[in-house]
């Protein structure tokens, strides 16, 4: 099971701290798409790591055409020697509306023709054939030598598509080449709910699941103190109770009874009353979508959920974490 982590922070800094985090002995970094988007700093860091896999979890794909994010994938995959992964997703149709200025359309056929597409043009320029992409969604069809770069000698970035729900999840393992499953599940929707939905869209393409790679980015509770411990809990509510207010993600809770509460944390955050909302994860609900235990304990537990399912981990810690705890936690993630 390879290990990954956020490569947060400001883009000034991201040379730094993708360095520094190789050098701890992760196996891949990524960067997520929030107030900052998330291809640049993901530049800097193929030229300042060696081997770690660095992939977007997430770009919003909706946000762009096939043909930039054909594009830009093909650029990192040069500069990064052939470590770049292309991780989509969805976003929700007020982001994609409202805050991207773009139209909106049912997520998962969208998504099935997005991948598609960007395939469509990898594969015409790295097998020198007409680019002739014709879909509901998108059109494809003018490559001239001019804006052909070629092929790529690293061959074209694998399209890895996030998912939670079962839909998307199937969709993934129809059309893209990996899943990144989404941090707000638990032990028990990942299993009953997650898996099977993967493993029927692969059947479906006819793959072989040593093609794919499945991903999951569990968010963790840890601390190498009972302060550290208490700063972890208090970062952890507030990104659950930011997950937990978006419709999309009600799958999780309603596995477990606790629909109702993504029906009030909506509700607070129409109210824009973000300040409440984390008051209503009680220890239970952290307990059971969060990994939560103590830094040498993770290998265990990670092991423990995931139960051999995917083939890497990536970090969601959000809150600082001092370079000793995060030392500790990789220690136990990497024993045989």
């Amino acid at each position: 099971m390879l290990i990954d982590h956020h490569l947060r922070g400001a883009i000034t800094d991201a040379s730094r701290v993708a360095r520094e985090l190789e050098d701890a002995g992760f196996d891949g970094l990524y960067t997520a798409e929030a107030a900052h988007e998330p291809f640049c700093s993901l530049a800097l860091a193929a030229e300042h790591t060696t081997s770690a896999t660095l992939f977007t979890s997430i770009a919003i794909g909706f946000a762009r055409s096939p043909m930039d994010l054909a594009q830009m994938s093909d650029g990192l995959q040069r500069l990064s020697q052939g470590r770049f992964a292309l991780g989509l997703g969805s976003q929700i149709r007020p982001h994609i509306e409202n805050r991207y200025s773009m139209p909106w359309t049912a997520p998962v056929p969208r998504m099935r023709e997005l991948v598609s597409a960007i395939k469509a043009i990898h594969h015409a320029w790295q097998e020198r054939t007409p680019l002739a992409f014709r879909a509901e969604h998108y059109r494809h069809t003018l490559m001239t030598p001019f804006f052909d770069p070629g092929p790529n000698p690293h061959g074209p970035p694998p399209v890895w598509v996030a998912g939670l729900g079962p839909k998307m999840t199937r969709a993934a393992g129809e059309v893209a080449d990996g899943l990144l499953v989404h941090p707000f599940h638990s032990e028990r929707y990942f299993h009953e709910h997650v898996v099977p939905a993967f493993e029927a869209g692969l059947a479906a393409s006819d793959r072989s699941r040593s093609t794919f790679s499945l991903s999951a980015t569990p968010i963790v509770c840890t601390g190498g103190n009972d302060e550290a411990v208490e700063q972890a809990i208090r970062g952890v509510n507030v990104l659950l109770a930011f997950y937990g207010s978006t419709p999309s993600y009600r799958v999780t809770l309603d596995a477990h009874g606790w629909g109702d509460l993504q029906t009030e944390l909506n509700r607070l955050s129409k109210e824009g009353r973000w300040d409440v909302m984390p008051t209503l994860i009680t220890d239970e609900v952290r307990e059971t979508i969060a990994v939560c235990g103590e830094p040498d304990e993770m290998g265990r537990l990670l092991a423990q959920r995931y139960g051999g399912k995917v083939d890497r981990v990536g970090l969601s810690m959000p809150y600082d974490t001092p370079p000793e705890t995060l030392a500790s936690v990789i220690a136990s993630l990497k024993q045989p």
